[in-house]
């Protein structure tokens, strides 16, 4: 496994596991039945930062269809090079920020980490093309 995989295989199952606290929550507050029953106006709202962290969950997945796609293209092209895999480690830290300031509520660190994944991603793509 090369190290650019080792990091996309650590940020799927980051992303895979940020569920897992907001559900939690939702056991917490409407009950085992509650939180496996459909969906009603009626429900009683959960946690701010459970909402957060769902949030944070949405931004993950859609952002995870850009960065697997660029690391596989660069597993398949076999380019590998100090600069890839320091931006899929930065990618990867990133993420984990931005989901601590998502469910805590900081805005401005939130949009900062993601930029900074973002730049990351710009990395990767410079790579595909051999300019870094």
């Amino acid at each position: 496994m090369t190290r650019e995989l080792f990091w996309l295989t650590l940020t799927v199952i980051l992303t895979g596991l940020l569920w897992v606290p907001y559900i939690i929550n939702r056991c917490q507050v409407r009950g085992l039945g509650g939180t496996m029953a459909n969906p009603s106006r009626t429900d009683k709202p959960q946690a701010e930062w459970a909402n957060r962290l769902m949030f944070a969950h949405d931004n993950a997945v859609e952002n995870l269809m850009i960065f697997a796609p660029l690391v596989l293209i660069l597993n398949a092209i076999d380019y590998s090079t100090k600069w890839t895999v320091l931006a899929c480690a930065v990618y990867f830290w990133s993420r984990v920020a931005h989901l601590i300031f998502y469910t805590l509520g900081v805005p401005v660190l939130r949009t900062l980490a993601f930029t900074v994944g973002f730049l990351a991603q710009v990395v990767l793509v410079l790579g595909i093309f051999q300019l870094v």
